[in-house]
């Protein structure tokens, strides 16, 4: 039975106990709440994109779903808690105070924008937009305002949604983006991966090196610039146990990347024609980039443009790529992608979020339901919450992921070789057999031998009388990892 199925039949189990107490039976609220958090395991997986202001999260929502759907002027959108879903057409909806809802006009004007009219953004707790792109068809993902805006108000909804008083988690997983490291950031993502992952530590807490392009002032190297940054921040966050990897992006680049328009590549193909001295010197500030007595072959008014959509390293970059020989559009958008890190970013949410997204629900639920068993107490409360902490504390796949984020930052006896076959063998690479017993299809391998063969590897690690208690642990868990993969196969060749 799987950790989703044992979490349903917990729910099922907690609905008829209290639909036998007579106090209860008429609490419809008390059933409501015990149906959303059966129905939260039904919904796609809700990521929440969080950071201090102007650290770029409307524009990585905007990159994640390919469109500009996220307002990133300083609008009042900007300063309410956003949910994007997929929906069959187009809507906003403002969830009022109180719980009143209503509709919210939307126009295109180079991106969505949201016509408040008369409402009162003091009087909105958030937003739900829905809109039918693929990318949110399974993952719902959180807009917040930022965590360090003067408006102390402002703040507090990003907190009310991340770390709520009650304890009871609303997202499953937090992309937490970052400018600089500070005691405040640490603080926060303290709480957060208490929250999401429980007492025992983060399980779905990512980090981002935001605006990586400006770390490096938009210079051609500035990618690698913030390679190093996001290493840094990794190391300082791997000491705590808090988040399970930090990837630099430029969402501005990547989101140009992902919407290039045919106009921009023609304006970027005389650009890179020009002679690289001139083009240097039209470049070293953004002034003499936009002059309007330029001898650029591009007027001024385009040149700003690219400016807006690009910023001058996505420029710089892009004229470096077209030398390169790169002769269309979709090749140059493919590789500014790439440069950008966004690939890199979702290979990490999908590692670490969407292959495990029905274990993330569920630990969810899991923590939602203890907690509400606990405000709504019955006699059967005890006998719940007992079948509730072990899952909590056992599953294994949850200690897969507790590993992951632990692994950099506690000290261990294990090689080099050993830390990146433990990292895969738990999942670090992806969930399948495959990438878990590192086989590539383009050889043959040997699955069922593969597996006992990783099974048999870390049993006898695990008994290494130099082990320090942590690392037995871990090789416990690869064990076990291995161990799953062995009765998969023995399993599928039963039948």
């Amino acid at each position: 039975m799987s950790t989703s199925d044992q979490v349903r039949a917990i729910l099922g189990g907690t609905r008829r106990a209290y639909q036998g107490e007579p106090a209860y039976r008429q609490r419809p609220d008390v059933f409501n709440e015990l149906d959303r958090i059966a129905g939260r395991l039904n919904q796609p997986i809700r990521i929440a994109l969080a950071g201090t202001l102007k650290a770029g999260k409307s524009t990585l929502v905007n990159a994640l779903v390919g469109e500009t759907i996220a307002p990133t002027d300083a609008t009042e959108a900007t300063r309410i808690v956003t949910w994007f879903r997929h929906g069959p057409i187009p809507k906003v909806t403002a969830n009022h105070v109180g719980g009143r809802r209503s509709n919210v006009p939307i126009a295109r004007n180079g991106g969505l924008t949201f016509d408040f009219g008369t409402l009162d953004a003091a009087d909105i707790l958030d937003l739900d937009v829905e809109w039918p792109a693929a990318e949110l068809i399974d993952a719902t993902i959180i807009d917040t305002p930022g965590t360090s805006s003067l408006s102390r108000d402002v703040s507090e909804r990003t907190l009310r949604l991340l770390v709520p008083e009650d304890g009871v988690p609303r997202v499953d997983a937090v992309v937490f983006l970052l400018r600089t490291l500070n005691a405040a950031d640490i603080a926060l993502l303290k709480q957060i991966g208490e929250l999401v992952g429980g007492s025992s530590g983060a399980l779905g807490v990512i980090g981002v090196a935001s605006r990586a392009d400006e770390i490096g002032a938009g210079r051609l190297d500035a990618m690698m610039s913030a390679k190093d940054v996001a290493h840094r921040f990794t190391e300082e966050l791997d000491r705590t146990g808090i988040c399970q990897a930090v990837v630099p992006v430029s969402g501005l680049l990547a989101l140009t990347a992902r919407t290039l328009r045919q106009s921009e590549f023609a304006a970027l193909e005389k650009l890179a024609a020009v002679d690289i001295a001139e083009l240097n010197k039209a470049m070293l500030s953004v002034d003499r980039f936009v002059r309007e007595d330029s001898a650029l072959p591009v007027d001024a008014a385009t040149r700003a443009q690219l400016l807006d959509r690009f910023g001058m390293f996505g420029i710089r970059i892009s004229i470096a790529v077209l030398r390169s020989g790169v002769t269309d559009s979709v090749s140059l958008a493919d590789e500014l992608l790439e440069r950008s890190g966004l690939v890199a970013l979702r290979d990490v949410i999908d590692q670490q979020f969407a292959q495990r997204s029905e274990l993330l629900k569920a630990h969810t639920a899991l923590l939602s339901l203890r907690r509400f068993v606990e405000l709504h107490p019955i006699p059967a409360t005890p006998y719940i919450i007992a079948d509730i902490d072990p899952l909590l504390a056992d599953t294994h796949a949850f200690e897969e992921l507790r590993l992951l984020s632990q692994l950099r930052s506690r000290p261990t006896t294990f090689t080099e070789d050993e830390m990146v076959s433990l990292r895969r063998i738990i999942g670090g690479s992806g969930t399948d057999a495959a990438s878990r017993l590192g086989l590539t299809p383009e050889a043959p391998y040997d699955g069922p031998r593969a597996a006992f063969a990783a099974a048999q590897r870390w049993r006898r690690r695990a008994e290494h009388p130099l082990n320090d208690p942590f690392t037995t642990r871990a090789c416990r868990a690869a064990v076990r990892s291995a161990e799953a993969l062995v009765a998969m196969y023995a399993a599928a060749e039963r039948y």
